[in-house]
């Protein structure tokens, strides 16, 4: 009798071997199926073709081998699973969106923001250590203001009196002319070229046994930087190479100067004593250099006209620079003092500072 089937887990009944009683040999038996569930119409018993096109489709199938398991887990991760190029654009796309979303006001620059409060925090201790320095900054500019204040009141007075008035004032107050020189270096300083320094380099190319004769040396800059003997006056004494005098009567000899110096120098109202007084010491065919402020002259021709009057010959000039004017002049000949009323008066503007 053939035994009886064992129901099991599966709904398929494996193979199984039966004995007879009579020859006693194994004889295998066929394995009798059930219907299986099936979905979509599909069988288990495909080849994993097949089941592999069914996967990617999407239908469920009946596993009967481990291969088969393998190729399903395979299929099923590689159609769930995101490709990587879908998941780069999907990141694009979300930086877009949130790009757009965004107000370009509510975007911050942390580089830019770190900048500016680094500033601010510096600006914050410059300001912490000018302020302990706040009274002697504002009494080192009324000091500048009052300064600058005298040197015009000073600078008017020389223009407006005659020379020996000007020079018993700083006799009478020794500190008020060098208040004016401190003030006149200020000036110096905002020029693009000082004067001096023009005629500096003019007399270093002459012959160096001329004397030289400088009316207003002030600091006498022209004796401290040529090896000529120099004459340096003014109407007051800063140092040992000044002689102090009235410029309308110098100590010098007659006749013995080769070059004379004006270099804005020709202030007071008796500018006529000054030339008379450079013609007189002035040698024969000697030079008289001068250099003006160019606002001063009227018409620099008849200014060159009044000169040949008495006795110079204008032989160069530089009207280039547009503060100053530059000419040099030669002694054709003599002019007395006795002769003096007959000459014409010789009159500039006075210079004027602005109040800064």
């Amino acid at each position: 009798m053939p035994s009886k089937k064992k129901k099991g887990i599966c709904d398929t009944d494996f193979t199984k071997t039966q004995v007879t009683k009579n020859n006693s040999q194994q004889v295998k038996v066929k394995p009798k199926f059930k219907k299986a569930k099936q979905v979509n119409h599909l069988s288990a018993a495909k080849n994993s073709k097949a089941d592999s096109k069914s996967a990617k489709r999407g239908h469920k199938f009946l596993i009967t081998d481990q291969s088969q398991v393998q190729v399903y887990k395979k299929v099923k991760t590689a159609s769930c699973k995101p490709s990587y190029e879908q998941t780069k654009n999907k990141k694009k796309d979300h930086i877009r969106k949130e790009k757009k979303t965004t107000k370009p006001s509510m975007r911050l620059n942390i580089h830019k923001l770190s900048a500016m409060l680094h500033a601010k925090e510096d600006s914050s201790a410059e300001e912490k250590q000018k302020k302990p320095h706040d009274a002697s900054t504002l009494r080192e500019r009324m000091l500048t203001q009052l300064k600058a204040s005298r040197f015009r009141f000073l600078n008017e007075h020389m223009y407006s009196n005659e020379s020996s008035s000007t020079k018993k004032f700083f006799e009478d107050d020794p500190q008020a002319f060098y208040a004016y020189h401190e003030g006149y270096k200020q000036q110096v300083e905002r020029w693009p070229v000082n004067p001096v320094d023009v005629i500096i380099e003019s007399i270093k190319k002459m012959p160096q046994n001329f004397i030289i004769a400088d009316f207003g040396c002030g600091e006498a800059k022209i004796a401290e930087s040529v090896p000529h003997t120099v004459h340096s006056f003014d109407l007051v004494s800063v140092n040992d190479k000044v002689k102090a005098c009235d410029m309308a009567h110098t100590p010098l000899l007659t006749g013995r100067v080769n070059v004379v110096v004006f270099c804005l120098s020709l202030m007071g109202s008796n500018l006529k004593d000054y030339l008379l007084e450079a013609n007189r010491v002035l040698a024969k065919e000697g030079t008289l250099k001068v250099a003006e402020v160019e606002s001063r002259f009227h018409k620099i021709e008849d200014f060159i006209k009044i000169m040949a009057q008495y006795g110079f010959e204008n032989t160069w000039k530089d009207l280039s620079n547009n503060l100053f004017y530059f000419m040099d002049f030669k002694k054709v000949k003599d002019i007395l003092k006795k002769s003096s009323n007959k000459l014409p008066d010789v009159t500039l503007k006075p210079c004027m500072y602005k109040k800064r």
